[in-house]
């Protein structure tokens, strides 16, 4: 255990961490793909998916090219806050949230799509501003396909492994999320560790995946 809980701390901040944001800036872009109408939306929605289909590593590629210290983003924080995100965990977070956005962002989409626009105009009839008819009739009636997403996603950034590695390496106690811990265990030739770290994942994303499942029928029922 002493060997497992360092990586699996890492990971579960990681995860939640990647997790809270994207349900704040997935679900805004669910609202905004579903509800507004505009030039460039569905280029702007398959940019958006894109970290779905791209290998990881590319994506950690791009990540590095971005926040590297002569990166566009990477020079910028650098030079005006001191700030450094390659190979620390901060640099996970990141690599988690690109990769499981598209997770949050779609399902967001389709719940919101999925809901009658009569229900929004009787409330605009009754007087409720635009923050009231989202807060109390939108996302009340969205909440369920939302949270079957951030399962997804919590899942996915449990067991990121191509962009973080690239981006934020493979520090022991610092940067080792338990899916590089798994890789570092079998280089290492440490099966009865690598079988452990690999219980530990199976477990968490099966508990996950069962969620969503029931959420997906529970919706339907609903």
């Amino acid at each position: 255990m002493p060997e497992i809980l360092p990586a699996l701390y890492l990971s579960l901040k990681v995860a939640l961490i990647a997790t809270a944001i994207n349900l704040v800036l997935g679900t805004l872009a669910g609202y905004l793909l579903a509800r507004k109408r505009f030039i460039g939306r569905e280029l702007l929605d398959t940019i958006l998916v894109l970290p779905m289909v791209l290998p990881p590593t590319v994506m950690g590629y791009y990540l590095l090219v971005l926040l590297g210290k002569q990166g566009s983003i990477g020079k910028w924080l650098g030079d005006t806050f001191g700030i450094n995100l390659i190979f620390t965990w901060q640099g996970a977070v990141i690599a988690a949230v690109v990769v499981t956005f598209p997770l949050i962002t779609k399902p967001a989409r389709a719940a919101f799509e999925d809901i009658a626009p009569n229900l929004e105009k009787m409330a605009t009839v009754f007087g409720a501003s635009r923050r009231q008819i989202f807060f109390n009739v939108t996302l009340p009636l969205a909440w369920r396909g939302i949270l079957a997403g951030v399962l997804l996603a919590f899942a996915r950034a449990l067991g990121e492994f191509g962009a973080t590695l690239m981006v934020a390496g493979s520090i022991p106690n610092e940067t080792q999320t338990l899916s590089i811990a798994v890789y570092e265990a079998v280089q290492a030739g440490d099966d009865a560790l690598a079988n452990k770290l690999v219980i530990i994942i199976s477990l968490v994303c099966i508990t996950m995946l069962l969620s969503a499942t029931a959420l997906a029928k529970w919706k339907r029922r609903g």
